[in-house]
C-alpha cells in the first residue's frame, strides 16, 4: 500500500473510528451493500418517505445523507485498499490528505433516534390544495387543507375552526394525505 493510500497513524488514535465515504450519485444502497459484503463495519441511516410513483403515493427508502454513508475502521489494522474500488463508492471523506474521523457521539445519537432501524417516516409529497388529514396533537383525525411546506419537517394547513379557515404550522409528520 502507497503511503498515499495508508491513513497517517497518529499514536493516541489507535482505536476504531468511524469516517464518512461519499458514494457515486445514487448509489449509496448499492455502495453499502458491496461492502457489507467485505465485512466491513457500516452505517447507512434511511428515511421511510412518501413520493408520488406512476400517480400514486407510495413509500421509500431514501439516505438520510445522500450519497454518503459511514465505515468504522481502524487506521492501521483495517484494510483501506478495497474501499476505493467498491462499486458505489467514489472515495473516503478527507480534510488534506487525511481521512476525516466523525464524532461517535453523532453516530449514537443517529441510532439513538432510530433512524438506522428506519423507524423515522417522512411524508414529503403534498400538494397545495390536496386535502390532508392531522394524525397526531389536539387536531388529530381531522381533516385540513395543505397550503404549503414551512421548510423540510413544518407545513402550513387550513383548518375549519368555528366557521372559519384558520391557519396552522404543524409538523409534516403529523399529516398524511386523505383518501
Amino acid at each position: 500500500m502507497s503511503d498515499s493510500e495508508r491513513p497517517p497513524v497518529d499514536v493516541d488514535d489507535d482505536l476504531p473510528r468511524w469516517y464518512v465515504i461519499q458514494c457515486k450519485g445514487g448509489e449509496s444502497f448499492r455502495a453499502a451493500e458491496h461492502l457489507g459484503n467485505q465485512d466491513y463495519d457500516l452505517f447507512h441511516p434511511v428515511l421511510e418517505v412518501q413520493k408520488k410513483r406512476g400517480g400514486k403515493l407510495v413509500w421509500l427508502n431514501e439516505p438520510l445523507f445522500p450519497h454518503y454513508i459511514f465505515i468504522r475502521l481502524d487506521r492501521v489494522a483495517s484494510n483501506w485498499r478495497p474501499i476505493r474500488s467498491t462499486r458505489g463508492v467514489l472515495r473516503i471523506v478527507t480534510f488534506g490528505d487525511k481521512p476525516l474521523p466523525v464524532d461517535d457521539a453523532l453516530i449514537e445519537t443517529l441510532r439513538e433516534k432510530g433512524v438506522e432501524d428506519q423507524n423515522t417516516t417522512a411524508n414529503v409529497y403534498f400538494r397545495a390544495g390536496e386535502t390532508v388529514e392531522i394524525t397526531e396533537g389536539p387536531f388529530k383525525d381531522l381533516q385540513a387543507v395543505f397550503a404549503s411546506h414551512k421548510g423540510e419537517e413544518r407545513a402550513i394547513v387550513l383548518l375549519n375552526l368555528l366557521n372559519r379557515q384558520q391557519r396552522l404550522v404543524l409538523p409534516v409528520a403529523q399529516l398524511r394525505p386523505q383518501g
